[in-house]
């Protein structure tokens, strides 16, 4: 465990994280995402990473050097099903740390949901080797909000965007 890039780690959360990893999720959804209506309140978004995220998903926080949470990653079954930045904390590397490391847990690909309304995470996933291969009226998910589906396969993998589709 190194703290790299301004003095940020990233490591396996622990129970202790939920509360402060499902306030960086909080956070960072407002901020970037205004026009989207949650469906859930934040006690529930509490519970969600204190009785799933962290003790059953593969859950990664970014914690800086005064030990604070300020990212959080959740990887499932070949699945980034969370990626979240503490508002403060975009633009310094760290999402693209986190990238790196869910290749790594993942070397046969990813695939990932975003709103499309979230034009930044579209840049940023594009940026990273993801392409859009799916674009749906929001049906799927809790805030009924259009999202797209994006997957990364490395070279090695299948060339088709559409194997091993995880679906909703």
């Amino acid at each position: 465990m190194s703290r790299e890039g301004g003095g940020v780690v990233l490591r396996r959360a622990v129970a202790a994280d939920a509360g402060a990893a499902a306030g960086v999720w909080l956070r960072s959804f407002a901020a970037a995402l205004p026009t989207v209506v949650r469906p859930r309140a934040d006690e529930e978004v509490q519970d969600y990473f204190r009785h799933v995220l962290v003790p059953l998903r593969e859950t990664w926080v970014a914690e800086s050097a005064d030990r604070a949470v300020v990212g959080v990653m959740v990887l499932a079954e070949g699945e980034l099903s969370q990626l979240y930045l503490a508002p403060h904390w975009r633009g310094r590397g760290l999402g693209d740390r986190f990238v790196a490391l869910a290749k790594e847990r993942e070397p046969d690909g990813l695939s990932l949901w975003t709103f499309q309304v979230n034009a930044p995470a579209h840049r940023f996933y594009e940026r990273h080797g993801f392409t859009a291969v799916e674009w749906t009226d929001g049906a799927g998910n809790e805030e009924r909000e259009p999202d797209v589906r994006y997957v990364w396969r490395p070279w090695h993998a299948d060339p088709d965007p559409a194997a091993g589709r995880t679906g909703r």
